[in-house]
């Protein structure tokens, strides 16, 4: 009867705890410094649900992996202003896949956001390249690393994604969570020049992130869209909000909506 008690107990502190958490996020959600073209996307991307799934609440700190223009650094400043702590781990010029003034003016986009608002002020941008040994943040000081839609570590091969992993792993704390969001590729899609589609096998995670130390806690289908077949002209970006082709394949892509998804969750044991 304790036993059964105690598990009850257990349930109901997590489903406050999950309410709770929500909240929050919902909250950092209507911040007046997020954009009205960015608060568009909220329907397709899920990022209240996302962030919940991923344990992320006010008080932690965490790491965005490539943060881009900052889509979710808009959500994530306001949520940890007061009491986490956001790192930003943005591109770094000893990334030699995309070019150096792409990249150069990825981050100046991103300073400029963080200058353009005091909610940015707690901000730490540092760098992120998969095969660089770059601290995203100080070791075992990070609750949550977020790589969401990070595809591009597969361009350097398997070998950047488990440099990729690891450094993600010495961030953690003991007990701390990898959150992915990743476009999936299709079991029937295996055997093709897959590569360079920005699609990823769900396995090849499964697989690596074990072998850089992590155990696999759950997945969430939030984010899949069984109207997306993987095999477009421009990969991912054939697809909304990129949009690449003619106005023809346009059309047809944006009737498909946002890539298919994965919604992984690891975590570094606890010692």
């Amino acid at each position: 009867m304790l036993t059964k008690l105690l598990r009850l107990s257990v349930i109901l502190l997590a489903s406050h705890t999950s309410f709770i958490a929500t909240a929050d996020i919902s909250q950092a959600l209507q911040h007046e410094a997020r954009t009205a073209e960015n608060k568009k996307r909220d329907v397709a991307r899920k990022p209240e649900q996302t962030l919940a799934f991923f344990e992320v609440t006010p008080e932690k700190t965490v790491v965005e992996v490539w943060p881009g223009s900052g889509w979710y650094t808009e959500i994530l400043a306001p949520l940890l202003a007061e009491k986490g702590k956001l790192y930003a781990a943005h591109y770094s010029d000893k990334f030699t896949l995309l070019p150096a003034d792409y990249m150069q003016k990825g981050r100046t986009e991103y300073n400029t956001k963080l200058a353009s608002h005091p909610i940015y002020k707690n901000v730490t941008v540092t760098d992120f390249a998969p095969l660089a040994d770059i601290a995203i943040a100080p070791a075992a000081s990070v609750d949550v690393v977020l790589s969401i839609r990070n595809q591009l570590y597969m361009f350097e091969g398997e070998t950047s994604l488990k440099h990729a992993l690891a450094n993600f792993y010495k961030a953690l704390k003991p007990g701390g969570v990898l959150g992915v969001v990743a476009p999936r590729l299709p079991d029937h899609l295996l055997n093709t020049e897959w590569k360079k589609t920005g699609y990823v096998p769900e396995q090849l995670w499964l697989t690596l992130a074990k072998e850089a130390g992590f155990s696999f806690e759950d997945r969430d289908d939030m984010l899949l869209n069984p109207k997306d077949t993987a095999d477009h002209p421009s990969g991912i970006w054939s697809l909304p909000p990129t949009l690449a082709g003619t106005d023809e394949e346009k059309a047809k892509h944006l009737a498909i909506g946002e890539v298919n998804q994965m919604v992984l969750k690891f975590r570094k044991p606890r010692e």
